[in-house]
């Protein structure tokens, strides 16, 4: 399973970022090893953030997002491609990914 997670930082012991579309980063594990860290260039900036976040996770072939929080239209991007999200707060990366 490829699980992308919302993170304030870029390792596992960073915090779940609260917010999908502006998150700082995002770190893509496979098999709960970290493969991949997308620095998000749509956290600062105008409306759309969550959609344009979505397109790059649905490229990413993600099976399941985590996140402190999910706007509309993120999660109507990421349910359109049968991509699950779960949302979990207050827990670091390495805490939502032993719990995914």
């Amino acid at each position: 399973m490829k699980i992308a997670i919302a993170s304030t930082g870029k390792t596992s012991d960073s915090q779940v970022s609260p917010a999908g579309g502006r998150a700082p980063f995002y770190l893509i594990f496979e098999n709960n090893k970290l493969v991949k860290v997308i620095s998000n260039p749509f956290r600062i900036g105008g409306g759309g953030a969550g959609f344009s976040v979505a397109r790059i996770l649905i490229n990413e072939k993600v099976d399941l997002v985590i996140s402190g929080n999910f706007g509309p239209n993120m999660l109507n991007a990421l349910r359109e491609k049968n991509i699950k999200v779960k949302i979990e707060t207050g827990k670091t990366v390495k805490e939502a990914i032993e719990n995914a």
